[in-house]
């Protein structure tokens, strides 16, 4: 991460300090490890009115400190927790007194980094009800009473381990990058290690350049160059690097060699102080600071996610709400011309009931006029009949009709 970039002008000839401070970059602060590490358990008692207390607390050089006199020789962690990253509590003998919420408290003071774990423990008096489960927001332990119980707190991160080189944890480097050369050809001046250790590279970083021998007890890492020349032009950078805490910072610097100064004024060119904002050379530029601020991943794609969502529902809404309306409008047409149908159907379907009933008007004088015409035929004919029978004698002629 870049926490600092400046523009520094200076005429040729002059000395130069590029200044590089980080307090958090002090060695003999954490010889005091023993101090700056500490594990501790706390209880949370539901009774009464949800009490806390200090059960246990541990530091890499002293023995654990239990707070509570009945409690000793009763609880305890392993002995080799800041070695192995287990931190977990052993209960002996469990009593109703235990049940409650637990938490396990990591903190490194050193390196700012605090981490807690809960877990509730309730208490039992049937075998067959003892049992392990997640309640959504802890671990929750269901124990037989007067058993013994181990509360899991595991932390295998290096942070928590007694590391074996630690001289080699912290180390600062300064790059040189000429005008016209790609970052990846830098050249290395120096490097440096909280243990004292320093290597030089190439013929830049020598008598004309160096860096304080105690920088890592007071946190100062500041590059001097004394009689800058044209070759000095380009691009410096500070890279601190703090392996144990997991810190990473880079300062960089672009310095610009001017005309050197003419010889007759008597006062000599003043040199640059550690604070930028005093120096008061002929060519300097003002500084300008530039903080670089990764922002979380996480935060920025979820951030995102809700607008691209929030602009989809928009949209959404709006085809839906268009659908509706033309549906309604269809609908209402259709009705329209449904109720045109029925008003024409109507009308032709009593006209036809008139007709059909005219036509059976007409057609019953017909049928009936035949069929009296018929009866009389009939008695006409039979009449005809007889009377040919008593004329002809024996042979009797009847006429055509006759049966």
């Amino acid at each position: 991460v870049v926490v600092e970039a400046k523009n520094i002008t200076l005429p040729a000839g002059s000395t130069a300090v590029l200044p590089c401070h980080s307090p958090r970059m002090v060695w003999t602060r954490d010889r005091l490890k023993d101090r700056q590490r500490v594990v501790h358990w706390d209880l949370v008692r539901s009774s009464p009115e949800y009490s806390t207390e200090r059960i246990l607390d541990m530091s890499p050089g002293g023995r654990q400190r239990v707070y509570n006199s009945f409690n000793k020789g009763r609880i305890s962690i392993p002995d080799s927790a800041f070695n192995d990253g287990n931190f977990s509590l052993v209960l002996n003998n469990v009593g109703a007194a235990d049940k409650g919420v637990y938490t396990c408290n990591l903190h490194h003071h050193y390196c700012q980094i605090h981490q807690s774990i809960q877990i509730q423990l309730n208490v039992t008096k049937s075998a067959r009800k003892e049992r392990r489960y997640w309640d959504g927001e802890k671990t929750v332990f269901v124990v037989l009473l007067g058993s013994s119980v181990a509360l899991p707190c595991v932390n295998r991160r290096p942070l928590w381990r007694e590391g074996l080189l630690e001289d080699q944890q912290q180390v600062a480097h300064w790059d040189f990058q000429a005008p016209g050369v790609r970052p990846d050809k830098a050249d290395r001046l120096v490097d440096l290690y909280a243990s004292g250790e320093r290597r030089d590279y190439g013929p830049l970083f020598g008598q004309k350049m160096s860096v304080a021998e105690d920088a890592f007890t007071l946190g100062d890492f500041s590059l001097s160059i004394s009689d800058v020349k044209p070759q000095h032009k380009g691009l410096y950078s500070c890279n601190l690097h703090h392996h144990y805490c997991g810190l990473q910072e880079r300062r960089i610097f672009r310095l610009t060699v001017g005309p050197a100064l003419p010889s007759s004024p008597p006062t000599a060119p003043r040199i640059l102080q550690n604070d930028g904002p005093e120096l008061k050379t002929g060519a300097e530029e003002n500084p300008r600071v530039v903080t670089v601020i990764l922002p979380d991943h996480r935060g920025y794609f979820v951030q995102h996610l809700g607008y691209f969502l929030a602009t989809f529902l928009l949209l959404a809404f709006f085809v839906v709400a268009l659908i509706v309306l033309i549906r309604r409008h269809k609908k209402r047409g259709m009705d329209y011309e449904l109720r045109s149908y029925d008003r024409r159907a109507g009308v032709s379907e009593g006209e036809t009931c008139l007709d059909c009933i005219e036509l059976k008007t007409c057609n019953q004088e017909p049928l009936n006029s035949g069929y009296k015409n018929n009866l009389l035929k009939e008695r006409g004919m039979a009449k005809d009949c007889n009377v040919g029978e008593s004329c002809s004698g024996s042979v009797p002629l009847r006429p055509a009709g006759c049966r």
